[in-house]
């Protein structure tokens, strides 16, 4: 998606300050020299998929969707290092050992990556089993996964 110079702006804007209100972001944006209403900031949330999440400072702040996908997925990468005790395979199937308690949550990591070889999983208490779609996709699979855990 191209996004205009306001846009970019705004996307600014919100990684520097807790803005909590449209008008509020409206204000910073006239500050900034844009010639803005409070119709057009309201277009520009939804088009840059802004939403609000609870504050540090402010009851409220505005986040950009992406950078909330990027935290979860480092999170989330950490997570699965900590939580992964061992990675086996055995033709078409890879068994992902976890400590107790991990073992949907490594799923839920694992299915984020969206990998094409990957049929499907199933996860227990501390483990998750993942079908591959042929034998020859399996080491491939094995290793992006074992990527994740260096």
């Amino acid at each position: 998606m191209k996004r205009s110079l306001r846009q970019q702006k705004i996307l600014e804007i919100i990684t520097q300050k807790e803005i909590d209100t449209q008008e509020e972001l409206c204000d910073e944006l006239i500050k900034a020299n844009f010639n803005v209403t409070q119709a057009t900031i309201s277009r520009d949330v939804k088009d840059l998929k802004l939403y609000k999440v609870a504050g540090e400072t402010k009851k409220y702040k505005y986040i950009s969707f992406d950078s909330y996908v990027d935290n979860v997925t480092n999170r989330m990468t950490n997570l699965f290092k900590c939580c992964v005790l061992s990675i086996r395979h055995a033709n078409n199937l890879i068994l992902v050992k976890t400590m107790r308690g991990n073992g949907s949550t490594v799923g839920v990591f694992v299915d984020s990556l969206k990998i094409p070889e990957i049929i499907g999983s199933v996860a227990g208490d501390d483990t998750l089993l993942i079908v591959i779609d042929s034998n020859e996709s399996t080491v491939r699979v094995v290793e992006i996964l074992k990527e994740y855990l260096i």
